[in-house]
């Protein structure tokens, strides 16, 4: 018997900026659980791209847009770099998430840069990208897009939780998925390891040297998105806006900070999923293992940790499977999750 077979690239830049995730993955057609990581790498970020990426906020327009192309050229070579040194030579779709630069959904605002046609161009592919921007204007989040993935490919969990620049959370209620961003993670842990020429904190260790500011953690978990209910998302402007600032008036000892900031994203995911729950951690949090104990401590329930690959790269490899979805006109956008009009098929499939 023949099994159809289909072969993805997927590519996750994500709000912590560690690099640029690469993961090919062969589908089994008949059944999407059945999926194999062929090839998974980690391409870190030079500290011009980082600086750039970083201020990218700040730009104009017409900049924005220039940075849009050279930065889908930028990913066009790292591909073939990937395809080159991994000698892959089958290749059905790249799909490519880009590197998220303004998130304001509320006011249909959502940039994802990184130039699928660029992309397409360069890697002689066909090339999906652009997931959010269809959701934004059906009055969604466009945000998060990884919950169809954990519905479809990891249901045996209650709770799937990533833990990246932000935390996000999905499971399923009441015969529909539900999911959102609960608080931000390494895209503050690391802001601060920074200020003390760390690239982030190791496992926890200076955050476990520091004293709990109970002001400063009484007013983080006071803040008026923890009270919303989904769905929500959350973006670099609201960290910028709202919790440095906070940080920043009532606490300058670095130490502190961080184990104030591991626990308020500790009682903010407890809040979550409490009681004994079966809950899947992926993401380059899970990597920080004071944050871990934390959790754990707050939340009592099952923590599964899965394979360092499916860790390090699930939401690279969701970003294909979404791919997967969009050229074959399935659903990758469920309403439930992210308040859009509709469940829909989004993303731009762009060809060389």
């Amino acid at each position: 018997m023949i099994i159809n077979e289909t072969f993805a690239i997927g590519l996750m830049s994500g709000t912590s900026l560690d690099g640029i995730d690469l993961v090919y993955v062969c589908f089994q057609n008949d059944d999407a659980k059945s999926f194999k990581i062929l090839h998974a790498e980690t391409i870190p970020y030079s500290k011009e791209w980082k600086l750039l990426l970083q201020n990218a906020i700040f730009s104009d327009e017409a900049t924005l847009q220039e940075l849009d192309i050279t930065y889908g050229q930028f990913l066009g070579g790292i591909l073939n770099n990937f395809i080159s040194n991994y000698k892959i030579t089958k290749i059905d779709f790249i799909a490519s998430h880009g590197h998220t630069i303004l998130h304001q959904p509320e006011k249909g605002i959502t940039l994802q840069i990184g130039n699928g046609q660029e992309i397409a161009k360069i890697t002689n592919q066909k090339v999906v990208c652009d997931f959010r921007t269809q959701d934004v204007k059906l009055g969604g989040q466009g945000a998060p897009l990884v919950p169809i993935g954990d519905e479809l490919l990891f249901s045996e969990y209650d709770f799937c939780v990533n833990l990246g620049g932000f935390s996000n959370v999905s499971y399923h209620k009441d015969n529909k998925r539900i999911a959102f961003d609960i608080c931000p993670v390494n895209i503050v842990l690391n802001f601060y390891a920074n200020k003390i020429g760390l690239a982030y904190d190791a496992s926890g260790k200076i955050a476990s040297e520091g004293k709990i500011n109970e002001t400063l953690l009484g007013k983080l978990n006071a803040l008026a998105f923890y009270q919303q209910q989904p769905p929500k998302s959350l973006g670099l402007e609201w960290v910028q806006t709202t919790i440095f600032p906070l940080i920043d008036a009532l606490e300058t000892d670095v130490p502190s900070i961080l184990r104030t900031f591991v626990a308020h994203i500790a009682i903010q995911i407890s809040k979550v999923i409490t009681k004994n729950n079966q809950v899947l951690f992926t993401g380059g949090g899970v990597f920080n293992t004071f944050l871990m104990d934390e959790i754990q401590q707050h939340a009592k329930s099952r923590i599964s940790l899965p394979t360092k690959e499916l860790i390090d790269y699930k939401e690279a490899l969701i970003f294909a499977f979404l791919g997967l979805l969009k050229v074959t006109n399935q659903i990758n956008c469920l309403q439930s999750v992210t308040g859009a009009s509709k469940d829909h098929s989004s993303g731009v499939i762009f060809y060389p």
